[in-house]
């Protein structure tokens, strides 16, 4: 038995209409959002919700009759995953900038027990001053997403900059193009 419709459909625009359409036929969106699209013009052809769920791959009509709510409440916003889901961001920008100006501190040998810094050791210096619970793993996403590349010499390392040695001695260069050579 067809459940019953507590909220009907609102009638589409013809933009609305136009639009979920389009996205029912691409292929580059998102399968969630191709289902819900499939689910409301269904409903708006004068399917029954059961119906139209049966038709998107669903099993009852319930989630289709929520989705009618959200569309008539926000039109095709409803086809988006509604905020607060997911995982929350665990560090702040605060934080992640702590993470690089550690970074960008020059190891004390007595007190940090480097010359060069680790991901353990910046990991290790890091719960010790500013961010008790902080991951090697977190600390070097931050560092990578900033443009830090570890370094066969085991340390982390401004992309594009070297030491060199001369015969004068050694020498900090830039390579110019290290953009470039990024992407």
């Amino acid at each position: 038995m067809a459940q019953a419709q507590k909220e009907p459909l609102r009638a589409l625009s013809e933009q609305e209409e136009r639009e979920l359409k389009r996205v029912v036929r691409a292929s580059s969106e998102r399968m969630d959002v191709v289902r819900r699209a499939k689910d409301l013009v269904a409903v708006a052809n004068g399917k029954p919700l059961t119906e139209a769920a049966r038709e998107a791959g669903l099993k009852s009509g319930k989630g289709v009759g929520q989705l009618v709510k959200r569309f008539n409440a926000g039109g095709l916003a409803a086809l988006s995953i509604a905020a607060g889901r997911g995982r929350k961001p665990t560090y702040t920008s605060e934080q992640k900038a702590r993470i690089l100006a550690e970074v960008q501190r020059v190891p004390d040998r007595e007190k940090d027990q480097t010359a060069t810094w680790s991901l353990l050791l910046l990991r290790d210096a890091l719960r010790k001053t500013a961010l008790p619970q902080i991951a090697k793993e977190t600390v070097r996403q931050v560092l990578h997403d900033a443009g830090y590349s570890y370094q066969l010499t085991r340390t982390w390392c401004r992309t594009g900059y070297a030491l060199r040695k001369r015969k004068s001695g050694t020498v900090l260069t830039y390579d110019e193009q290290t953009l470039e050579k990024k992407d």
